[in-house]
């Protein structure tokens, strides 16, 4: 029997129990995955936690994305075939479809054949990161040569990957992060300036970056205090994406600096993506476009066995990480 990653009440990481359970038959319109990898986010960590989008119904699995090997296919299911090595793409429940374990049932639509120079530990380390940013940045943001876009939580799976597709489209990318000690990987890492929060005036240094213009485009998963910051730093007419609440403060809305600037700022989720059959389209294309070219190529932090599932979302937790969390299975 395959082991699978449960929990049975909301809390910390010392809920996570890995269990042997009976291998489950795909359904109608389903693929099983023998799972290789599994990519850690911060959305599960939510989850697990019970303040996610989406509530556990306990005893409950985990789990956005994995790669694997197609072993067995549901009833109806074309286009995928036994053997095939695919990737997941976050569009399903986190609950019903969780795919932490030695083993995995999810829609077939979720499903989809990596490039074939990464590893399972790469592949695993697309979806979640490269479409989330490829949403706001690209088809909400139409971020191009010219632009200027702020990233916050910079050293994040999702923060490299937007400082990557920001820079494949010739824009400019400045990065943020709280610690001067993240400067230099974020530099080697692609970005064109970093500022470093703790020790710099963030609209200040983006001023100065900017000859006095300010960002066109803010990418921000953090929200509290730090959306005020970034309005300070928008150009006029800038756009501010929202798509987390990391900060625990009260998200105040800067209305004096959006007025005086026209500034939008727009809540965003993956979901707007993966839920449209056409933006998804233009995303898989995009991403497996800049796979292939080399512009695009996960950073892997570190990766945990199975058995230290534990601790491999303590250290999520720890916020240390700079790229993607991987548990190899």
């Amino acid at each position: 029997m395959p082991k699978i990653v449960r929990f049975y009440e909301t809390g910390g990481p010392e809920v996570l129990k890995i269990e042997e359970l009976p291998l489950v038959e795909p359904g109608a319109g389903e693929v099983r995955l023998k799972v290789e990898a599994i990519g850690i986010n911060r959305a599960e960590v939510m989850f697990r936690q019970g303040q996610y989008l989406e509530n556990p119904v306990l005893p409950s699995r985990l789990g956005y994305e994995a790669a694997g090997v197609v072993d067995a296919l549901g009833p109806g299911t074309t286009g995928i075939t036994i053997g095939d090595r695919v990737s997941t793409i976050p569009s399903f429940s986190i609950g019903t479809y969780g795919v932490y374990g030695e083993s995995a049932v999810v829609p077939a639509y979720a499903v989809v054949r990596y490039p074939g120079n990464l590893t399972p530990v790469e592949g695993t380390a697309i979806w979640m990161q490269y479409l989330t940013a490829f949403g706001a940045l690209i088809e909400f943001g139409h971020v191009q040569k010219g632009v200027t876009v702020l990233i916050t939580a910079a050293s994040s799976s999702v923060g490299l990957a937007a400082i990557q597709i920001t820079k494949s489209v010739g824009a400019t990318a400045i990065a943020i992060t709280r610690g001067a000690d993240k400067k230099p990987f974020l530099l080697a890492a692609g970005a064109d300036h970093v500022i470093v929060s703790d020790e710099q005036d963030l609209a200040e240094s983006v001023m100065a970056i900017t000859a006095g213009k300010g960002a066109d485009v803010a990418f921000d998963p953090v929200a509290g205090a730090l959306l005020g910051e970034l309005a300070g730093a928008a150009a006029p007419g800038a756009t501010i994406f929202e798509y987390g609440a990391l900060s625990p403060a009260t998200t105040t809305y800067p209305l004096f600096a959006a007025l005086a600037k026209g500034l939008t700022v727009r809540g965003y989720t993956l979901f707007e993506i993966v839920k449209n059959p056409e933006r998804l389209a233009r995303g898989k294309q995009f991403i497996c476009n800049g796979l292939e070219s080399g512009a695009l190529k996960p950073v892997i932090d570190r990766t945990f066995p199975l058995e230290s599932i534990v601790a491999a979302h303590s250290y999520m937790e720890s916020n240390r990480q700079k790229g993607k969390i991987v548990v190899v299975v």
